[in-house]
């Protein structure tokens, strides 16, 4: 199945990016940091996954059969095999960080130390590294021993005990919320530290816990607490700030999301819904008025998005300025055109796909002179160990590496 006319990207491996020559070592595991040398990829980067025997665990979640998370994470990197549980193998990761801009890792605090890579010994090797340290609660404090998956930062952070209706329980989020903003948060530090390398020959560790990032976003909870002794309550799909703003069901069994944040929005909205005098009633005049009576404003739009299909409202809305869109899900999301005519979807060759392709996320962010690239799909295990590790280490030592199995191959593996 393909989505309407979704642009195709093919994959040149001959193109370069703006951060063309920018070497990183990726010994990550799972999504966050999968996310920040993804961005680094997209953009040019040769970003060398350090696998062990077993691959990046984000390998093993497959739908269908397939490897889509990995595929979707990890186009335009490189893969190498080592059975890191032997020394030669720590030298090998050692000496590529030699001739690193970078290194990053997701292991629990200290893991690196014990391996005999400690951040000291790999910045005096190259002065100029960036060592990226992710992990669920940071290097330092209490908590820095503890497990750190991101279920238990989402809850931690204080995302949990405002998402949700307030009758219900807490409602973690169903994606890699704490893990995608650490990434996207990681990507940026890396790129100032890296900034700073080049400026002043000085690397440095950047310590990236999963908590801070999400904790950041979620501001200004600790503030609002102190000024009114309340904690933020679970609203469903409205605001404590603005109403009307929530989610309301068509009459064919669709949802669409409306906000009127704004004073003229809702004058328009009472308008468009055949009930113009509304904007003058006592209850809604006003914002905080509509936030004291929004049970019967949202009965009201309730009762009148309901008389409407999905193509009437959003058609009526649209027309009339009126601040309202879709709720999609994945299929509706694959037939959009605007997704379509953005670009937000692409295809790329896949022959594991059906049809030979694979829908994937287009370029983000976007660079006017400097676009993010397809260059090459995600990697088999093992697929670069010769051509990363034998200029490296020489032919010959590459060879008894591999034969004593601390280079291993990762066949058929992707």
């Amino acid at each position: 199945m393909s989505g309407p006319g979704l642009a195709r990207r093919d994959f040149d491996a001959a193109a370069r990016g703006a951060l063309d020559g920018v070497r990183v070592v990726d010994l990550s595991r799972l999504v966050a940091g999968n996310v920040l040398t993804k961005v680094l990829a997209d953009h040019g980067a040769e970003v060398i996954k350090v696998e062990p025997p077993a691959g990046d665990s984000l390998r093993a979640w497959r739908v269908g059969g397939v490897e889509t998370s990995w595929k979707a994470y990890c186009r335009n990197k490189r893969s190498i095999c080592l059975d890191l549980r032997r020394a030669e193998a720590i030298a090998a990761v050692g000496r590529l960080a030699e001739g690193a801009a970078m290194l990053v890792e997701s292991f629990r605090p200290g893991v690196l130390e014990e391996m005999g890579l400690p951040p000291a010994a790999l910045l005096e090797a190259n002065p100029r590294l960036v060592v990226v340290r992710i992990s669920g609660w940071g290097q330092t404090g209490p908590f820095r021993h503890k497990p750190g998956f991101g279920t238990l930062v989402e809850g931690y952070a204080g995302f949990a005990a405002q998402n949700g209706f307030a009758d219900r329980e807490p409602v973690l989020p169903p994606m890699f919320m704490a893990d995608a903003y650490a990434g996207l948060y990681g990507a940026s530090a890396a790129m100032i530290a890296l900034r700073h390398a080049e400026a002043t020959g000085q690397g440095q560790v950047i310590d990236l816990s999963l908590f801070e990032p999400l904790f950041a976003v979620l501001e200004p909870q600790i503030a609002n607490w102190r000024l009114t002794g309340q904690v933020k309550p679970r609203t469903g799909s409205r605001s404590t700030n603005t109403a009307p703003r929530n989610a309301y069901r068509t009459r064919d069994g669709g949802w669409v999301a409306l906000s009127s944040s704004t004073q003229g929005m809702f004058v328009k909205l009472m308008a468009s819904i055949g009930r113009p005098e509304l904007a003058d009633d006592p209850r809604f005049r006003t914002n905080p008025d509509r936030l004291r009576h929004v049970e019967e404003l949202d009965t009201v739009i309730r009762d009148a998005i309901a008389g409407m299909t999905m193509a009437e409202a959003l058609a009526r809305f649209d027309r009339d300025g009126v601040t309202i869109g879709p709720i999609m899900d994945a299929e509706g999301l694959d037939a959009d055109a605007y997704v379509a005519g953005r670009e937000a979807l692409v295809e790329v060759p896949d022959e594991e796909m059906p049809g030979g392709v694979l829908p994937m996320h287009g370029e983000v962010p976007r660079l006017s002179a400097t676009p993010g690239l397809f260059r090459n799909p995600a990697p088999r295990l093992g697929a670069d160990n010769a051509a990363v590790l034998a200029p490296l280490l020489g032919e010959a030592e590459f060879a008894r590496l591999r034969a004593a199995g601390v280079i291993l191959e990762g066949g058929a593996t992707r």
